[in-house]
Parts: C-alpha cells; sequence; structure tokens
C-alpha cells in the first residue's frame, strides 16, 4: 500500500510539473513609462477612539493617535526596517487635535518620536472651522475661509523644537461629494493657497521646507479639475485622492473581490483620470494615493488583514505607479482590519511584508510588461532600487503554476518584425552571468486567509529581541525560468538584466 501511494504521489508530482503553463514575461527596457518617489510607500496612523465600531465589531483598541502605545518596541521596529516610512497623520476626527493640543497625545507628541522612526507627518493640520458656516441649501457644504491660528500655532511649536515634518495637507475628504462635510472647489483653492504663503514663510529654507498636499478626498472630476484650474503655480506639491474601491467591509463578497483580475482592473481609470488632470493643470506637482485601505469602515475581518489581501494591495501599488502616482498611503500603519500590523499584539500582517519588499526593491523608475498568459496573472516591472538590473512583481491569484521566461524587448523594430534575435531572452548567454534572487511568498498551509506568511517557504516570525526578520532571497540560476506556484506573490531581483533606462539608476 506505502508503494502504490509513493508512486501515486510521484506521477502527482510529476504531473503537476509537467502541467504548468509556460509564460513569456516581455520587459521593455528601453525607456521608462512612469516614476515613483523614492518612498513610495507610505502608511496612515488615524484618530479614531476605542468605540470606533462597524458592524457590531470594535477593532481600533487603542490603536488610535490619542491612545496609541508609541514605545512599544514592536511598532519602533516595524517602522525602523523601512528607514525611512512615509506616515501620515490625519483622519476623520483631526479636529480633536485641536481640543487635546497639550492635554493628551496629540500631533506634537508624534512629531516628537521624530528619531528615525517617524520621517513623515502628513495631515496633521487642525481642520478647525469657526470662521466656517453652513449653507442654508446644503448642511453639507461649508461657507467661509479657513482660519489657520491654529495651524500656525502647531507650525511654530514644531520649529521651536527641530522637529521635521516633510508635508502637510488641509483637511481631510472635504472635497467632491465630501464625507461628513465639504468645501467648494474654489474655496479650498483659496484656503490652500492661503497654507502655502504661511508656509512659505515659517519655513524660509526651501531645501527643508515642508511639502503641501490636498485635497485628501474622493476623486471627482468636475470638482479636482476646478480646484487644479483655480490654484497658482508651485502652490501644491502632490494632488492627494482616496481609495476605497473593495467596498464595505462586511461585503461577504469581498475575498472574491480581491481575487478578480476583472474587479480590480476597474479602479485604473481613476487613476488615469487623476494622472492625466495633474499633467495638465498642475505639471509641477505629483499624483498621490494619500489614503487607501480597500474596504472602507475599517476592512473586512477575515480578509484585510490574510495573505490574500496583498493580491489588492500589491496590484494596487503597481497599478498606481505605471500611472504615474508618486506615493501610495496604505491605511493604516495599526489599526482597523486592514492594518499592515496587529491591533492587539502589534505582529506585522501579510501585507507588511509585501509592503516592505517593494520599499527595498523597486526602484522609482517604472518600465512597461506584458504576457499573453493567464487574466489572473498580474505583472509589474521597475528599475531595481540598489545596484543594476530590474526587479519584477508577479501576482498569481490562480490555483495554477507558471513557468515564466523573461524576455527583454529591446523595442529595436516595429512590432511586425520583431524577431527572436532583437530581444534579449532568460536564455540567452548574456544573462547567464549571475544568479538572480527571487522571493515567494506564500499563506502558511495554503490557506490564503492565513495572517501568517512564509518566504521561500519559511515563516516570517519576530526574532526573540523582536526585531523585522530578515527577508532572505532564494538564488536561483538566469538561465532557468521563473516558476510561480499557486496563489503566491513573487519578486523577482534580475541584476543582469540589460535595460537602459535603468543605467543612471544604478
Amino acid at each position: 500500500m506505502d508503494l502504490k501511494v509513493t508512486l501515486c504521489y510521484i506521477l502527482l508530482l510529476l504531473f503537476s510539473i509537467s502541467s504548468a503553463e509556460d509564460v513569456k514575461l516581455k520587459v521593455k527596457g528601453v525607456t521608462n513609462i512612469a516614476t515613483t518617489d523614492e518612498n513610495f510607500i507610505c502608511t496612515t496612523l488615524d484618530w479614531w477612539p476605542e468605540n470606533k465600531c462597524d458592524y457590531n465589531q470594535c477593532p481600533w483598541g487603542k490603536t488610535g493617535i490619542l491612545n496609541l502605545d508609541l514605545d512599544n518596541k514592536i511598532l519602533s521596529n516595524a517602522i525602523k526596517a523601512f528607514d525611512p516610512l512615509r506616515i501620515r497623520l490625519g483622519g476623520s476626527l483631526q479636529d480633536q487635535i485641536i481640543y487635546q493640543f497639550g492635554l493628551q497625545k496629540d500631533c506634537t507628541q508624534i512629531i516628537k518620536k521624530d528619531d528615525g522612526l517617524f520621517g513623515f507627518s502628513v495631515g496633521c493640520l487642525p481642520q478647525h472651522r469657526w470662521d466656517r458656516k453652513n449653507s442654508k441649501k446644503d448642511k453639507l457644504n461649508y461657507l467661509g475661509d479657513w482660519n489657520p491660528l491654529n495651524a500656525i500655532g502647531l507650525m511654530k511649536y514644531t520649529i521651536s523644537k527641530g522637529y521635521k515634518i516633510d508635508s502637510y495637507e488641509l483637511g481631510n475628504e472635504l472635497c467632491s461629494e465630501g464625507v461628513s462635510a465639504r468645501i467648494d472647489s474654489v474655496q479650498y483653492a483659496k484656503d490652500i493657497t492661503k497654507l502655502r504663503f504661511i508656509i512659505n514663510k515659517l519655513y524660509p529654507n526651501v531645501t527643508t521646507r515642508p511639502k503641501v498636499l490636498g485635497p485628501a478626498g474622493f476623486y471627482g472630476k468636475e470638482w479636482f479639475d476646478s480646484f487644479l484650474q483655480n490654484i497658482g503655480p508651485g502652490v501644491v506639491d502632490g494632488v492627494t485622492h482616496h481609495i476605497y474601491n473593495l467596498g464595505a467591509g462586511v461585503d461577504k463578497d469581498l475575498i472574491h473581490k480581491v481575487q478578480d483580475p476583472y474587479f480590480l482592473s476597474q479602479i485604473a481609470q481613476t487613476f488615469k483620470d487623476v494622472s492625466v488632470a495633474v499633467k495638465e493643470f498642475t505639471p509641477w506637482a505629483g499624483a498621490w494615493v494619500g489614503e487607501s485601505g480597500g474596504a472602507y469602515n475599517s476592512g473586512g475581518k477575515d480578509v484585510s488583514h490574510t495573505f490574500v489581501n496583498g493580491f489588492w494591495y500589491l496590484d494596487q501599488l503597481g497599478m498606481t505607479s505605471t500611472f504615474n502616482h508618486k506615493v501610495y498611503c496604505r491605511q493604516a500603519l495599526i489599526g482597523g482590519n486592514y492594518a499592515l500590523l496587529n491591533t492587539t499584539t502589534f505582529i506585522p500582517n501579510p501585507d507588511y511584508y509585501g509592503a516592505l519588499l517593494w520599499h527595498r526593491l523597486m526602484g522609482s523608475n517604472v518600465l512597461s510588461v506584458s504576457h499573453e498568459g493567464s487574466p489572473y496573472l498580474r505583472t509589474y516591472a521597475h528599475c531595481s532600487k540598489k545596484g543594476p538590473g530590474i526587479t519584477v512583481l508577479i501576482i498569481n491569484m490562480s490555483k495554477s503554476t507558471f513557468n515564466f521566461s523573461l524576455v527583454n524587448d529591446m523595442n529595436l523594430y516595429p512590432e511586425d518584425y520583431t524577431t527572436e534575435g532583437s530581444i534579449q531572452t532568460s536564455t540567452s548567454n548574456t544573462m547567464d552571468k549571475q544568479m538572480r534572487e527571487e522571493y515567494h511568498l506564500t499563506p502558511k498551509d495554503g490557506n490564503i486567509q492565513s495572517d501568517v506568511v512564509l518566504l521561500n517557504g519559511t515563516p516570517l516570525k519576530l526574532t526573540e529581541s523582536l526585531d523585522i526578520p530578515e527577508l532572505k532571497p532564494v538564488l536561483v540560476s538566469s538561465s532557468s525560468p521563473i516558476k510561480v506556484g499557486p496563489q503566491s506573490i513573487v519578486f523577482v531581483n534580475v541584476k543582469d538584466f540589460k535595460a537602459p533606462a535603468c543605467a543612471a539608476s544604478s
């Protein structure tokens, strides 16, 4: 009986190997198609209190800024691992900063942690509206000028203490249709112009002057176009918009949405529209995703913190990069169901490691990449962040195995005349000089709803000193195909890939 079982296993193994589909992955390394900021990865911290509840669950605990244990060792080590990590401070309860200022933990206490941990603070401006009044016609619409008194006080305080602020953002989700309040696009343009004037005055040194970001809300073409047309040159450095394209966190179809390539692609038009608007009206600025948690109302409790959510998250990082977005801020670093860190233990969830690998491997030059394989394969390529060559991200949402051969499409001839001699494949002599580095992310026990992720078959766990574990690649000959297992995420660093677009960045 044991012999029969063994023979069956061998036959099954041979069948699985032989049944792997071959996919040719073409990367155009001659020119880049977009650029991101060097520190593209960003996370958020929010103000939600312990009693923030949705769908009969209260997943925030003591992770809101006013209650967060900033001295937690795991939290500090998780941030240090990025060196640096952008962190957006802000959210729906920004007004609390005014009333808690100097009494409890507030924005200044977060900024005090800028000792190599919190290198980026954005969204810290109080949006106090004592000069605003509700419109009689529309109670959600607020009229009147922004009063910057509290904001000026905060800026002067941080300047006196020598705290570094990377960026300031005015308000939260006040644009277009708004959320709980909204402001007319022309009025907001006037307000943010005032903010720029204040920052220029308080920070005379251009090299250390914080950026100005806005409008920090959901995209609406008419509102965004009007806003961008009513600000002058140099007023904003980043045009921020928010994304929660997966719908409600309670949606029972959430797990299917994050694995549906057709659904994931629907948001691409928004990224393109924002990118086009920025290029047309404010070419000196960049498009940013200022906040994105996937599913709103704190995310889905059985999906957003598990391995399967990485299909959505890493696909979003890749997609926004191709549409020339400079920064992508994930809601949230900690808090809710969609956090990168476990809300109770602070132990990293799977998406934390996906973000960390992106941050370390994917450079700012974005390359064109294509394949003719399954639609459940998502592929992205960038110049490598450090050293020569490129890094490819492959997301396999299917239950099949694929063997990828990497092709360097030099784009030397028109499409109709392309021959094997004009492209550089992974089996050519020039690609054999070095071993490539592969990082295979898979879920524990093959359960895509596990909150434990494996790197090359080994579970990623904190060290005994509560440090983030070392992320070691496996070395594979460049002449062999890239084998991508079912329902997995793979980063591949190919140092000897000849990409002229990457020559300057190496």
